[in-house]
């Protein structure tokens, strides 16, 4: 069995919850550190109050017309999304990770309204904040996944230096803000490297040490925006569509990130 079909094995796996499983009955829970360290008081929670980002409020009963389940504790179809934070969360703090890029091999695969799962869930971490950031240039869809009027864009920063305070929106879900993605310059891949974008994630990545970044980025093989991109990020997430992603595709975009922190897979639209 080569490397692709474990992936695709472990994300199923994953996804059914059959990793990290709790300890067998009468096994007390691990509480010592990886390096042996005292285990650390409990943090308290992070409390953030909107007074100059946009905060637009989404009517609970439209919350699984956008499928955003990430937001329905009590639903079933949230459980996937938690288990997908629990590991992620560790992975990034075991390697002091701070952002991340979420792909596919091709477009439909379902990678932003993943990430837009995982932003919600990865903010209700009473002590963690995030950034979801679209980097779809041609195609943004974060901000139609959330239903939400995107206002000047990234590209609006990135090309006529308007502040990103104007530009970031909290979607009504505390510790999560959003910069969405309007299309822009006909150059998305130069826009992408340009110094603009750099400074950009400089300044998003140093002004809050406590918080994940994520970033939507195109499908690997629709054009080169997300190679440009990648190298700068922490971490690529793959998000791979199970019936829609070909093997062939699976294994060209594995080969395209080699030399790029793959954190891991995620077998979308699984039956």
């Amino acid at each position: 069995m080569d490397y692709i079909q474990q992936a695709i094995d472990k994300a199923r796996q994953e996804r059914q919850g059959r990793i990290g499983q709790a300890p067998r009955e009468g096994q007390p829970p691990e509480r010592v550190t990886p390096l042996g360290r005292p285990e650390a008081p409990p943090a308290q929670p992070t409390r953030i109050s909107y007074t100059q980002t946009r905060r637009v409020e989404i009517p609970k009963h439209q919350l699984e017309e956008r499928r955003l389940f990430a937001a329905m504790p009590d639903d079933r179809r949230a459980e996937p999304y938690r288990q997908l934070r629990t590991q992620v969360l560790r992975k990034m703090r075991a390697n002091d990770w701070q952002t991340i890029a979420i792909t596919s091999p091709n477009s439909h695969a379902g990678k932003t309204l993943t990430a837009a799962n995982l932003a919600i869930s990865l903010s209700q971490e009473v002590n963690q904040t995030v950034l979801l950031v679209d980097l779809d240039l041609r195609n943004p869809g974060v901000a139609r996944v959330f239903g939400i009027e995107p206002g000047p864009g990234i590209a609006a920063h990135l090309e006529q230096q308007a502040p990103v305070a104007d530009c970031l929106v909290n979607p009504g879900f505390e510790r999560l803000v959003l910069l969405p993605g309007t299309p822009g310059s006909a150059f998305r891949s130069e826009l992408l490297s340009s110094p603009e974008m750099r400074h950009l994630l400089n300044d998003l990545t140093a002004r809050y040490e406590s918080r994940i970044i994520l970033f939507d980025l195109p499908a690997l093989l629709s054009d080169d925006d997300a190679l440009v991109f990648a190298p700068y990020v922490d971490a690529t997430l793959l998000v791979v569509d199970e019936g829609g992603s070909r093997r062939s595709d699976i294994e060209r975009s594995m080969a395209l990130l080699e030399g790029v922190n793959v954190l891991g897979t995620v077998l979308n639209k699984a039956r």
